[in-house]
């Protein structure tokens, strides 16, 4: 099956900060934006930030998955092994402020894969992951 661009709109307090954040720290490309939006090229999906007020944003939640603190919700894009190890390297350069460094879960099971989740400057959770056998992404 084809994978079609998702579309996911979020909101965010500081427009200027995350607007930095993804598309220099992130690198992803600028679309379209006014005063109060600015879209994004996010490895290939339409990511649209949009300003609302902090005291208007829901707090944060968290599950425990192999005992690590989650956040939900968290939203992330799944890339190819040898570009997440990139994106990993560029991002700890960039000093970002991980809340669960990269690693890897199941090492040598079905659906070994590498993960890593921090937030930009507002708040919002993301995950990048990467499986060794991309055929396993929905391996139960």
């Amino acid at each position: 099956m084809k994978v079609q661009p998702f579309h996911l709109a979020i909101p965010v307090y500081d427009l200027k900060s995350c607007r930095k954040f993804y598309g220099e720290t992130l690198g992803c490309g600028e679309g379209r934006s006014s005063d109060h939006w600015v879209d994004f090229n996010f490895f290939g999906h339409q990511l649209v930030i949009h300003y609302k007020p902090k005291e208007e944003i829901a707090s944060e939640h968290s599950n425990p998955v192999d005992g690590k603190a989650v956040p939900v919700p968290h939203f992330g894009v799944v890339l190819e092994w040898e570009v997440f190890q990139e994106f990993a390297k560029l991002l700890e350069s960039k000093n970002i402020n991980f809340i669960i460094e990269p690693y890897i879960r199941f090492e040598g099971q079905v659906g070994e894969q590498a993960t890593m989740f921090f937030k930009d400057p507002c708040g919002n959770a993301l995950e990048f992951k990467s499986f060794k056998n991309m055929d396993q992404l929905f391996a139960s």
